[in-house]
């Protein structure tokens, strides 16, 4: 008989709208910090209102990792309701949400797995659908966990961020790459490691090289890797996102591309006008 498993990841996962209607997923919001008031991502912060707060703030927002306790509720809860719970979260690297979310196990004295994305957004999302597809025919967490692991190894992710200045302030670019950057009107493309944290890939000297050159990425993986689909994030920008799209399109026509906007809790670090292209390679 199939063990029921139930499935946990954070705010900064792009969520379905399959993800949405399936009883057995549970997303625990990040929380946005501004100076007058706190919000819960994806739940009383839309991204309209996050970038309308940005633009007329003085301050750039923080983010946290949910707290502790409401983990450990949530597992205290999930231990009557499931055989299994098995979570995916954003980089460890990143956010303090695994080390939280590992704690609240703990807490709640439940033997589940924690998997760390090494990565966030369309990546926990593909880790979900591979870890929900897997449980079809397999019926042990502990392994299916392991899988996981390994494949978030095979994500790859490039970003053309929307604001330098929230990036730097955020603590995720250093000054001088910062003024440096504004001084010479460079875009960086910023990738996540396989370790899971921020780096700078390559500096392109417009937004138009910068755009060719995510593209020649694509190309450059399809040739040693079978790449099914491409996913475009974007930070309040539809108009970039669907040009990407006709670009992959022109010369990837049997390319599946999803299109949907980051969280509030990436943009927050990202800023408006952020475009991610994101794929999983799979062996040929």
């Amino acid at each position: 008989m199939t063990k029921k498993i139930a499935w946990v990841t954070d705010s900064t996962a792009y969520i379905t709208k399959e993800l949405e209607n399936n009883p057995d997923v549970y997303v625990m919001p990040l929380a946005i910090i501004f100076p007058d008031r706190t919000f819960e991502d994806g739940v009383d912060l839309t991204t309209e209102e996050l970038y309308r707060r940005i633009n007329t703030s003085k301050e750039v927002p923080k983010t946290s990792q949910p707290p502790v306790g409401k983990f450990a509720e949530l597992y205290e809860k999930l231990k009557s309701e499931y055989d299994q719970v098995i979570a995916v979260h954003v980089s460890g690297k990143l956010s303090g949400t695994v080390d939280s979310s590992r704690s609240g196990m703990e807490m709640a004295e439940l033997d589940g797995e924690v998997v760390d994305s090494l990565s966030m957004s369309y990546t926990i999302t593909t880790l979900l659908y591979k870890g929900i597809e897997l449980a079809k025919t397999m019926d042990n967490h502990k392994e299916i966990a392991a899988i996981l692991r390994e494949e978030a190894l095979n994500s790859e992710k490039y970003i053309l961020l929307g604001s330098l200045d929230q990036f730097h302030k955020g603590g995720r670019m250093s000054k001088t790459a910062f003024l440096l950057g504004n001084l010479l009107q460079i875009k960086p493309i910023i990738t996540i490691k396989t370790t899971g944290e921020f780096d700078l890939f390559q500096k392109v000297r417009s937004e138009k090289k910068a755009s060719n050159r995510m593209i020649e990425l694509i190309a450059e993986a399809a040739d040693k890797h079978k790449i099914t689909e491409v996913q475009i994030m974007h930070g309040n920008v539809l108009d970039k996102a669907l040009e990407f799209k006709k670009k992959i399109e022109e010369q990837f026509p049997q390319m599946n591309i999803v299109v949907g906007e980051i969280s509030s809790a990436i943009a927050v670090h990202a800023g408006e006008g952020t475009v991610a292209l994101i794929w999983h390679n799979e062996t040929k």
